[in-house]
C-alpha cells in the first residue's frame, strides 16, 4: 500500500529526481523557492523526515556535519578527506551480503545503508 504524500513531499521528490547528487535541506528550499514552489524551511525538513521514514529518501553526514538529502538509490560508499572534503566513491559494497543476512535474522526491514571511510586523500598527506 502506497503512503498518501503531502504535495510537499511530492514536489521535493520531484525536485530530488531532478538532481544527480546529495543536496542539503537549505538548498532544497532555496531551489523550490526558484521554482516559485515555495514551502518554508520546517516544512522541507518535516517532509524529508517523512520521507525518510517511507524508505524513498537517504541521507548522508558529511565531516563538517552537513547532510546531504537524495533518493534511495544503490548504495553508495565514500572515502572522505577530513582536511580538504574530497568525497571519492567507492563502487563496489563490502556489506551488501551482511545486509541480507540481518534482514532475515532480524526480522529487519532496511531501506538503505551507506559506509564512509574518513580520513586524508593524496594532495592533503602530501601538503602535512
Amino acid at each position: 500500500m502506497r503512503a498518501i504524500r503531502t504535495r510537499s513531499q511530492e514536489r521535493i521528490l520531484n525536485l530530488l529526481k531532478s538532481v544527480k547528487q546529495g543536496i542539503s535541506a537549505q538548498d532544497i528550499y532555496i531551489e523550490l523557492r526558484n521554482r516559485n514552489q515555495n514551502m518554508g524551511l520546517a516544512t522541507v525538513y518535516r517532509s524529508l523526515e517523512a520521507l525518510k521514514l517511507e524508505g524513498l529518501v537517504q541521507v548522508r553526514t558529511l565531516a563538517n556535519g552537513e547532510a546531504l538529502y537524495s533518493l534511495v538509490q544503490q548504495d553508495k560508499h565514500h572515502l572522505t578527506c577530513l582536511q580538504c572534503g574530497t568525497s571519492i566513491p567507492i563502487n563496489q559494497c563490502p556489506v551488501h551480503d551482511l545486509e541480507d543476512q540481518l534482514q532475515i535474522s532480524h526480522k529487519f526491514k532496511i531501506f538503505y545503508h551507506t559506509l564512509e571511510f574518513f580520513g586524508l586523500c593524496d594532495q592533503c598527506q602530501v601538503s602535512q
